[in-house]
This record gives C-alpha cells, structure tokens and sequence, in this order.
C-alpha cells in the first residue's frame, strides 16, 4: 500500500538549501530542507516517514509560512500479517 503525505514548512524564511531531489528516496529523520528563519537561525527539515519524493514545490531562495507545502512524498507502508 502506498500513502501520499507531504512535508510542509515549520516557520517563516527563506529556503536557503534543498538536501533532495524528485524521486531521491528518503528516510526518516533525514534532513531534507534548510530555512533561514526570521531571526536570521537555520532551521533543518526532517519528517518521520520514509518513501520516495513525488515533487519538490520550492526552490532555493522561496519565501515560505508555517504549513506552505515544500515537498510530496509517496509514503511506503507495509502490511504485516501473523500468520
């Protein structure tokens, strides 16, 4: 079964470096986004998820809001039965 989930901005600033690239696997906790927040501090982007990046939706030097999407990942899930 494969979910969509997306990754969305913590904060207001700017995108200062974009760690992934469309269809880069990514693991959880990996850093994928820098943003320089407005008190000028660099704030990592990580989620709690593993997949595939679907699509990137800013680039480097975007300003960004808390909750703008920054990225699409088609999540893998696995079904574990007992059997």
């Amino acid at each position: 079964m494969i979910s969509h989930e997306f990754i969305m901005s913590p904060c207001y600033g700017i995108i200062e470096d974009i760690l992934i690239q469309i269809h880069s696997q990514i693991y959880e906790g990996e850093p994928l986004f820098k943003i320089r927040n407005r008190e000028g501090n660099i704030e990592t982007v990580r989620v709690e998820l593993s997949g595939k990046i679907h699509s990137l939706e800013v680039q480097k030097g975007d300003r960004v809001i808390p909750g703008v999407v920054l990225a699409f990942v088609k999540e893998d899930s696995f079904l574990i039965e007992n059997q």
